[in-house]
């Protein structure tokens, strides 16, 4: 009787470190693209960000849900008016602007990525294709918006906010697959 009450208690004791653990590193990441999110070079109407960089090393470290509610928490949190999307700004203006496609469209690319991962993390050429393809959720989301909100035909969006990011995200790619399977080799997924 004694060594079940043990048992219990200790995989109780499991699960709620387990939780702990999800929470710190859930809030970690969420801190990691805030600090990452607000540095960008601007270049038109959309400016060269570090968020999806800091995404895609977010999706090795979590798992596909905590990775999403961590970027989700950076996108509340900005929307709340705190700066931390591109160019140290904040807020719902940023959201419904031009360049809200691209931020909106990160949170589907997370999942993405996050489900994918799972599998092919540790196959480099196999998650740079991954984040390169899931990287085409927010480019043709936020073409998709900036061709409304700017009022441009969508190959003009096109030609402004993805053609001169393309080589720049692929080497955000390649970094994060190398940094990415490190972290997760050393942390484990976690979430």
């Amino acid at each position: 009787m004694e060594n079940t009450f043990s048992t219990s208690n200790h995989t109780q004791g499991n699960s709620v470190n387990d939780a702990v653990k999800n929470m710190t590193f859930t809030a970690l990441m969420t801190a990691v693209i805030c600090i990452l999110g607000p540095l960008s070079l601007p270049i038109g109407p959309v400016p060269v960000s570090l968020t999806n960089l800091a995404i895609y090393i977010t999706m090795y470290v979590l798992n596909w849900k905590s990775g999403s509610i961590a970027y989700a928490l950076y996108m509340l949190i900005g929307l709340i008016g705190i700066p931390v999307f591109s160019g140290f700004t904040g807020g719902p203006a940023k959201l419904i602007g031009p360049t809200g496609g691209y931020l909106i469209g990160f949170l589907p690319m997370a999942m993405v990525i996050g489900i994918c991962l799972q599998k092919v993390w540790n196959k480099p050429v196999l998650s740079a294709i991954v984040l390169e393809a899931a990287t085409w959720i927010p480019y043709l989301l936020g073409t998709a918006w900036l061709s409304f909100s700017a009022r441009m035909d969508f190959s003009a969006a096109f030609a402004v906010g993805v053609t001169p990011f393309i080589v720049i995200d692929f080497i955000k790619v390649c970094a994060a697959v190398c940094v990415g399977r490190i972290l997760r080799k050393r942390l484990g997924v976690l979430g």
